[in-house]
């Protein structure tokens, strides 16, 4: 029964985002528009959905895979600082953690760290010390306030969210960007405003782009990039998952962005 229940919350994510089409000022539209970008992802399966919050207009490559769950990995960065900073497990984007001398994979997350940077950077290691410190019970009532996938934490602490136990699809992960824009979350509005702060990634005068990455370590073949993008005309939030690496993700988020003239250089 746990696979039913898991298909039948997929579908009514799908509802809360595509849903919505119907109530839009354009009675006519009627859910997703199929993006044709195949040829953007090389070859690998994958899958984008882009969201107009100035018109509730939805686009979509590979509508099937857009429901199906996967583990955030460093995603959830995200919503992890927001938990932290709304249950003072972190002070502000500015605190810093030292680093405890454990030499990681990447040089850049071998040094201290702040919320900010170590986000930046991917730090894992800043992040499981926060998550350690917010503390099973609080996270999981956060995640489950959030509505944030399957919900399901038991894979440990400090790695539910890495290959472990937690999943989401990207249809979810667009909608809990949306209400990080539009700052509904259940979650003060300064630490949403902190958090989507630290999210920008560049900064021009024609957009602003703010995103996470994701990548499974484990075999690099799980990739993410979720955010969302303002410019003069509005905001679009967007989710991409790939069969590859987040930079991948990144990649064909920023092209289908300059197809669109979402990101005019």
């Amino acid at each position: 029964m746990k696979w039913m229940r898991s298909a039948v919350l997929a579908g009514l994510s799908v509802l809360l985002l595509f849903g919505g089409m119907a109530a839009s000022a354009d009675a006519g539209e009627q859910n997703a528009k199929e993006l044709p970008i195949g040829e953007v992802f090389d070859g690998k399966e994958g899958t984008l959905v882009l969201k107009n919050l100035q018109n509730d207009k939805v686009y979509v490559y590979n509508k099937e895979r857009s429901t199906r769950r996967f583990t955030p990995e460093s995603t959830f960065k995200a919503a992890n600082a927001l938990i932290g900073l709304e249950t003072s497990a972190v002070r502000d984007e500015y605190e810093v953690k030292r680093w405890d001398g454990v030499e990681r994979e990447f040089e850049n997350w071998n040094r201290d760290h702040s919320l900010a940077s170590a986000m930046r950077e991917s730090a894992i290691w800043f992040y499981q010390d926060l998550a350690s410190t917010i503390g099973e019970t609080r996270m999981q009532e956060y995640v489950t306030n959030f509505q944030y996938g399957n919900q399901d934490i038991s894979g440990g602490i400090d790695t539910f969210w890495l290959d472990s136990s937690l999943k989401i699809s990207a249809v979810e992960q667009a909608n809990f960007i949306e209400k990080l824009v539009e700052e509904e979350l259940p979650i003060a509005e300064k630490h949403q405003k902190t958090v989507k702060r630290m999210m920008i990634q560049d900064e021009q005068d024609q957009y602003t782009l703010h995103g996470k990455t994701g990548t499974r370590l484990s075999d690099m073949g799980l990739g993410w990039y979720v955010g969302f993008i303002e410019n003069e005309k509005g905001t679009w939030v967007f989710a991409v998952n790939i069969d590859g690496t987040g930079t991948e993700a990144k990649n064909i988020a920023v092209e289908v962005l300059k197809e669109r003239d979402i990101i005019i250089d």
